[in-house]
């Protein structure tokens, strides 16, 4: 048999078909050498592209199972049924049917990864928030008395007029339960939270005019009961109701000794949401006086307020204790959530 003629092609000639995987051209209609398909140029059938038919070996990584393993080499897809069912005769998938299945993964791929997205957005948040929570929830035990209730509390502007104050400790009461702490509708208010821990310290001011207990009563409950009593709180103003007072803790030896509840003029009460914390200060006058209408600090703050403890100052005494040490709370809190384990 001789050697068949090679002739140049044209310049005018239409260009040759894109070549693509081994050096083999991509058919450019129906598969030729399938049944109504006419033979090629000089009589020979051209059998379809081995590369193209189902059963073709697979190349490792290009088409990844279930697992992410390259499926074996030779074998159809059998975990994808639909994939293997309407094909024309030569082993080839139908066109239709191939476009919707690419369409499909391509679709339950977009779905999966925006919901994986939302969840590598949103969880993170959660957790951290959940971790802070809880972390502040821990820290009557982890944290050192002189860390949530210093020797010495700094009040600058916190006095009436702008003028600064400084606290000094003068008692820390022994940590425990809530017993005996709170009016008896105050402590039924805050039941529902329970009580984990409650501490408390008592300071004075510089001149030792005042004397205020301030308090932190660590609760049991979550993030939403806590949510719930905040909002209950503003909701009935029950930091506002003189039968919803805390109570002072009479340390011996000191100047609030004689205190009790008579003693009481200004108070604040602060529910905390970003940790299971109810903050709260009560002050009353170092001589051991009476009053006869304890005044809420908010209250005693408002412009032109006539009340005793108005006038006196009481009320930037409570508030700006409880500000400072809900502050310093705050700070710890965060500064043990952010240190790693």
């Amino acid at each position: 048999m001789s050697a068949p003629t090679v002739r140049l092609r044209p310049l005018s000639a239409p260009r040759p078909p894109t070549v693509f995987g081994a050096g083999r051209a991509a058919p450019a209609g129906p598969l030729s050498g399938a049944p109504g398909v006419p033979a090629a140029a000089g009589g020979a059938v051209v059998s379809p592209d081995p590369a193209l038919s189902w059963g073709a070996p697979t190349v490792t990584g290009a088409f990844p199972g279930p697992t992410g393993t390259s499926l074996p080499h030779g074998e159809p897809d059998n975990r994808y049924p639909a994939f293997g069912r309407d094909r024309v005769p030569g082993g080839r998938t139908r066109p239709r049917m191939a476009a919707a299945a690419a369409c499909l993964v391509l679709g339950l791929g977009l779905i999966g990864g925006a919901v994986t997205g939302s969840w590598l957005t949103a969880d993170p948040a959660r957790a951290g928030a959940a971790g802070a929570f809880a972390t502040a929830g821990a820290l009557w035990h982890s944290i050192p008395v002189d860390r949530l209730f210093p020797p010495t509390v700094q009040g600058r502007g916190a006095g009436p007029g702008g003028a600064d104050r400084t606290w000094t400790r003068i008692a820390v009461a022994p940590d425990g339960g809530c017993a005996n702490a709170f009016d008896p509708l105050l402590a039924k208010a805050l039941a529902p939270v329970g009580c984990e821990r409650l501490l408390r310290a008592t300071y004075t001011d510089a001149t030792q005019t005042y004397v205020t207990t301030v308090g932190m009563l660590f609760t049991k409950a979550d993030a939403t009961a806590m949510g719930s009593l905040a909002a209950r709180f503003q909701r009935e103003g029950l930091d506002r109701r003189t039968d919803l007072v805390p109570r002072l803790y009479p340390a011996k030896g000191t100047v609030a000794a004689a205190f009790g509840d008579r003693q009481r003029a200004a108070w604040t009460v602060s529910v905390l949401t970003e940790a299971p914390v109810v903050v709260y200060a009560v002050t009353g006058w170092a001589d051991g006086r009476s009053v006869d209408a304890p005044a809420p600090a908010a209250d005693a703050l408002r412009a032109g307020a006539s009340s005793a403890a108005a006038q006196a100052g009481l009320g930037n005494e409570a508030q700006g204790l409880a500000d400072r040490v809900e502050r310093g709370l705050r700070t710890t809190a965060g500064a043990a959530t952010e240190t790693p384990s």
